[in-house]
């Protein structure tokens, strides 16, 4: 196995990547827009691109890592791109194979560390009332999935929705990692409208913190269809958010 890097907006570095790959996983993914890259460019031209490269390579087993609440009608641009970008795969590849995981975690992300981040403050914001419902997903099972789905003989399902064996609420989660860290803060509702001002204003920043299509995300349930293949069509049994926060995160006195 070699490490072999390329730019999915260039066809030749696409190319050279490929040779002598049996499958392709497309894990590439923009939450920010910049000069040099949209979700356009990214999400569905690129991931159009990298599919149908594929195919004339002759490989016949993508998976492309997207996302749970994927669709067109979406008040996100991230998510409609998103949408457009597996209409995009599986027109360069009808036989690709989509995953989308719901909010990844893992020694290290983005997730628990930002979470673990706010809890250094006085109080804590919620996005609403912190009702919204998530089912945070181990990002080694992931990886675990998308092994199975590379290495095993073609599977009949072409969809996968991936979660971890828990559905908490956003407010919930909070409450585990304070726990965990042995932390007592007060968990303050924000209106979302609130949330949606404050993301407008930090787009002017570089790198912004907060992003409108994450505060839209955060306004929706992240929870995986139990109507679609999932880690038990894989035989795969996830690890729970709970039992993992020890090797994810290590306990501080307040």
């Amino acid at each position: 196995m070699e490490l072999a890097t390329a730019d999915i907006r260039d066809e030749a570095s696409i190319d050279t990547a490929l040779a002598g790959a049996s499958a392709v996983v497309n894990a590439v993914s923009l939450y920010v827009e910049t000069r040099d890259a949209s979700f356009e460019a990214i999400h569905v031209t690129g991931a159009g691109r990298l599919a149908s490269r594929a195919r004339a390579a002759g490989i016949d087993r993508l998976v492309l890592v997207s996302g749970i609440g994927i669709r067109h009608d979406s008040a996100s641009a991230y998510v409609r791109a998103r949408s457009r970008g597996e209409d995009a795969v599986l027109e360069a590849m009808p036989k690709a194979i989509i995953v989308r995981p719901s909010v990844l975690f893992g020694p290290g992300d983005a997730f628990l560390s930002g979470l673990e981040g706010l809890a250094r403050l006085p109080l804590i914001p919620l996005f609403g009332h912190g009702t919204t419902r998530l089912q945070p997903v181990h990002v080694m099972d992931v990886a675990r999935a998308i092994a199975t789905l590379t290495g095993r003989p073609a599977t009949a399902r072409r969809l996968f929705e991936l979660g971890g064996p828990e559905v908490l609420s956003y407010r919930e989660i909070l409450e585990m990692l304070l726990t965990h860290l042995h932390r007592e803060r007060p968990l303050v509702p924000i209106p979302f409208l609130a949330w949606r001002l404050v993301a407008a204003l930090a787009t002017w920043l570089p790198g912004p913190p907060l992003t409108r299509d994450q505060v839209i995300l955060m306004q929706t349930d992240n929870v995986a269809d139990k109507d679609i293949g999932g880690f038990r069509d894989l035989r795969i049994l996830p690890r729970s958010l709970h039992e993992s926060l020890p090797s994810c995160l290590t306990p501080h006195n307040a």
